[in-house]
């Protein structure tokens, strides 16, 4: 099942795109796409009610917004430098485990709503990536228990302002946690629509060029490794996003650096999980 949130800014309504495309309101199912939803197998029940009332459900204008497709989660955590390639790229050591930071959730918007470059950013980059939504709480899981706590997965573009992250004070969560640095979607496919989320394509472009072009076989840290290890040093709740790192082919690692500017517009899909768009805009 594919989930989706649609309408205006503050407003969204939860809804679900069906194999054919077509996108439907479900907000009469009762609950958005929240915690709640969730931690009490939400999607089961979900999959349960349409089975009964999908024909009543409204069809979405085509044309309607799309807004992430969850509600704002207790947390963002990421996970840096989790492909070989782009370790190399950036000149980093390979990790011996897994780097964390946290995106700021204020940063998420729609798949495809506007990035506003920050006041004063000079180096704002992108960074395609598969993101993890948790499906049930998870505190110190095993490895081999770890996809029991997926809800699904998600593309999501880890904006991030290198300045901000790398030059001024070396923290991360700074450059990576601006408003709207975070546009996910279009949609949540639940993990059984994705077979092997470890060897998936994932690609950007810009302005029409092909920036980064890999596969999540390039991962040093798998999605079960990524969920246990995080699990080891805090609880994650349900609806929480695990971001899990980008391929190489971002700005920083290009000689000399590329990076974005007012009216440049980013472009990307992963494998299974649809395709994003946004145009850069100057904060004003």
């Amino acid at each position: 099942m594919k989930l989706i949130r649609f309408g205006a800014v503050g407003n969204e309504k939860p809804g679900v795109q069906l194999e054919n495309g077509t996108k439907i309101d479900v907000s009469a199912f009762g609950t958005d796409y929240n915690e709640e939803f969730f931690g009490n197998k939400g999607i089961k029940k979900l999959e349960k009610w349409l089975a009964s009332n999908q024909d009543s459900c409204p069809e979405i204008d085509a044309n309607t917004r799309l807004g992430a497709p969850l509600t704002r989660p207790s947390k963002i955590v990421c996970v840096g430098l989790n492909y070989v390639m782009h370790a190399k790229e950036a000149g980093m050591e390979v990790p011996n485990e897994p780097v964390l930071f946290f995106k700021s959730t204020t940063a998420l918007v729609g798949p495809n709503d506007d990035v506003i470059i920050p006041k004063n950013s000079t180096k704002s980059d992108w960074e395609v990536e598969l993101a993890i939504v948790i499906g049930k709480k998870a505190s110190y899981v095993e490895e081999a228990d770890a996809y029991d706590h997926i809800a699904g997965y998600v593309l999501h573009n880890d904006v991030s302002e290198r300045a901000f992250q790398i030059e001024k004070s070396g923290q991360w969560c700074k450059g990576k946690g601006c408003d709207t640095f975070a546009p996910i979607g279009p949609f949540i496919a639940t993990k059984d629509e994705i077979k092997d989320p470890n060897n998936l394509n994932l690609w950007l472009k810009l302005n029409g060029e092909v920036m980064q072009n890999s596969t999540t076989s390039d991962f040093i840290f798998n999605v079960e490794h990524v969920v246990s290890h995080i699990s080891q040093f805090m609880t994650l709740l349900p609806g929480d996003i695990i971001s899990t790192g980008t391929p190489f082919g971002v700005g920083l690692g290009l000689k000399p650096p590329v990076y974005l500017k007012e009216g440049d517009v980013m472009e990307l899909g992963i494998e299974g999980l649809g395709v994003s768009k946004q145009v850069c805009k100057a904060y004003k």
